[in-house]
């Protein structure tokens, strides 16, 4: 049986993402000269054990989404999108996707190592019938969009016009 591999997400253990994805360690450790200390089979056994992508990316002096989002892309999974009913498997924009009514630019608050689960959780439920929301990331947010869909929203995750931008959409499952 195989086993799956992790999401690359910003909580993500730096030994888990090389032991899922060796294929990206010459991509992190190329982003900050301080990441060469990974060669280094002490601090690969102990610190990297410990440290999250978060730490790791204040550690080298690099943006989360850039940190989240280069890995992914050498991991061969940017754009990858969580698909749910109501997309279809090209991944093009579905029909329930429109202007959105609220937006919130999560951005800022995941740089500062705050999670907008909350957030999002508490404005969902305003959304009238056919109403969007729109939550913009540094990369996909996959637990959150999980979160959502397993209480009942549609989601869509926009394919990403340039790094660090990704436009996550959401809205209320029509009635049946």
């Amino acid at each position: 049986m195989t086993e799956k591999r992790p999401d690359i997400t910003p909580d993500l253990k730096v030994n888990t993402l090389l032991e899922h994805y060796p294929e990206v360690e010459d991509a992190l450790i190329s982003m900050s000269p301080e990441f060469e200390r990974l060669k280094n089979p002490v601090l690969r056994k102990t610190i990297a054990r410990i440290a999250t992508l978060r730490q790791v990316a204040r550690v080298g002096g690099v943006s989360l989404g850039d940190l989240v989002g280069g890995l992914r892309e050498a991991a061969g999974i940017t754009g990858e999108i969580t698909m749910n009913e109501g997309t279809d498997e090209a991944g093009a924009r579905p029909d329930w996707v429109r202007a959105p009514v609220k937006s919130f630019d999560a951005r800022e608050v995941i740089e500062a190592g705050e999670h907008p689960l909350d957030r999002v959780m508490r404005e969902l439920p305003e959304l009238g019938p056919g109403e969007v929301y729109e939550l913009i990331t540094p990369f996909v947010p996959a637990p959150l969009l999980d979160v959502a869909r397993n209480k009942g929203y549609l989601t869509w995750t926009a394919p990403a016009d340039s790094p660090g931008e990704v436009h996550n959409y959401f809205a209320p499952e029509p009635l049946r």
